[in-house]
């Protein structure tokens, strides 16, 4: 299922579990992840609740942590670099890692987790003008942070969004008051964090901290920042907890690969291939998966013999005229050979369409195939039966195997 956040409004960690809960990730399945912290009861409650952002419906994630700290899209910077505090402990980066590492989440997730982490002390570290190691994160925040974090991450996990995209991020000016006095916005590390990674941003609404650290560290580590072509099938709704003049809410657009990709046609395709003798083995893998990752349909390798008795590779890439350029770029420099040769491919494909079965494992998408107008196939789609295997804790053969009884039943019945 591919996402995109919509952001008129910016995002903080708790509008962004507002999306996830309002897209049908319950607050039970939320509770359930952040247990597996196993940090004590007493020190954090999650609760959520339909309200109005003027004229909009949306969900309302309210994270409560110790101490009566509550969180508040806007009004504070929950991280702290060494400052002098007589009751509040102070966690930093390697205590965070302490306590995802020893909880009960998917690996996937912890990683994930960490890499958010790491983003928001890194930017706060450069801010300050110190070090990753000295950053330390205020308890009460810490704890804030970790639960709208792993919340956040654990969400889009278990919902099976991926890929992510968002929206530029509008950029409210003003000041804010932070454990250092006021600090102008937006927040310095948000500023940070969105230049590392080269987020796009546009007009704000209005004044005020739209874009919080935590929201951006999230955004920059899970999205990419574009809009992708959908299949829309559903949008949800996560609201700011501050009112303002105009709805604090965060949209999730959620939907499949448009149908105009999956049409059967005979589609003019090109094959990009190159003969190499001389390269690492080790570099193959990323360059498979960075020419997948732009826009290549096909990526193959093919042993070969070549001039001077060498063992080679041919290098064979099926993609879209458009992506041409683009691969050939990612080939001439990514590779040690110095040349490429294209042929103009007709491809006739069978037309596909995804539909849904329910199993005991959850809903598994399945990709139909048809040809003359019938359903001559139907195939799980593997990712989807992976990540509910993963949930489970069973093996993936079992799920795929569910989903395609399933589907024999309901599509192949003739």
């Amino acid at each position: 299922m591919i996402g995109y956040l919509d952001l008129p409004s910016g995002i903080s960690g708790d509008m962004f579990l507002g999306c996830l809960v309002d897209a049908g990730w319950t607050i039970d399945q939320l509770r359930a992840t952040l247990a597996k912290l196993k940090l004590p009861a007493e020190d954090w409650s999650v609760d959520a609740k339909p309200v109005m952002k003027g004229p909009l419906r949306a969900t309302l994630v309210h994270v409560q942590v110790r101490e009566g700290h509550t969180h508040s899209h806007g009004h504070h910077d929950h991280h702290h670099e060494h400052g002098h505090h007589h009751h509040h402990a102070h966690r930093n980066l390697h205590d965070v890692r302490a306590i995802i590492d020893a909880s009960d989440l998917p690996a996937a997730v912890k990683e994930k987790s960490m890499a958010v982490f790491t983003r928001l002390a890194n930017a706060e570290a450069k801010v300050h003008g110190t070090t990753i190691e000295h950053i330390h994160f205020h308890e009460v925040g810490a704890l804030d942070a970790i639960v709208d974090i792993v919340g956040s991450v654990a969400g889009v996990h278990e919902l099976g969004i991926g890929p992510l995209y968002a929206s530029a991020l509008p950029m409210g000016g003003g000041w804010t008051n932070s454990e250092h006095g006021k600090i102008p916005l937006p927040a310095p590390a948000t500023l940070e964090l969105l230049a590392a990674a080269g987020a796009p941003t546009c007009q704000a609404p209005g004044d005020g901290e739209l874009v919080t650290p935590t929201g951006a560290a999230l955004v920059c580590e899970l999205a990419r920042f574009e809009k992708p072509p959908m299949q829309l099938r559903k949008v949800a709704c996560g609201a700011g907890q501050r009112d303002t003049a105009w709805p604090n809410i965060a949209r999730l657009w959620l939907g499949g690969e448009p149908h105009a990709a999956t049409a059967a046609a005979t589609d003019r395709v090109v094959q990009i291939e190159t003969n190499i003798d001389d390269m690492n083995p080790q570099f193959y893998g990323p360059l498979m998966e960075k020419l997948l990752g732009a826009g290549a349909l096909d990526v193959w390798m093919v042993p070969v013999q070549m001039k001077k008795n060498r063992p080679g590779v041919m290098l064979a890439v099926l993609a879209h005229q458009g992506a041409e350029a683009k691969i050939t770029d990612i080939i001439l420099r990514d590779t040690t050979t110095l040349g490429v040769r294209v042929h103009a491919v007709d491809k006739h494909g069978a037309a596909r369409e995804i539909r849904e079965v329910t199993t005991d494992f959850g809903v598994v998408p399945i990709k139909l195939k048809k040809w003359a107008g019938r359903i001559i196939g139907a195939m799980p789609e593997y990712e989807d039966c992976r990540r509910l295997a993963d949930v489970r804790d069973v093996p993936v053969r079992v799920v795929y195997e569910a989903a395609l009884a399933a589907a024999h039943a309901a599509f192949l019945k003739d």
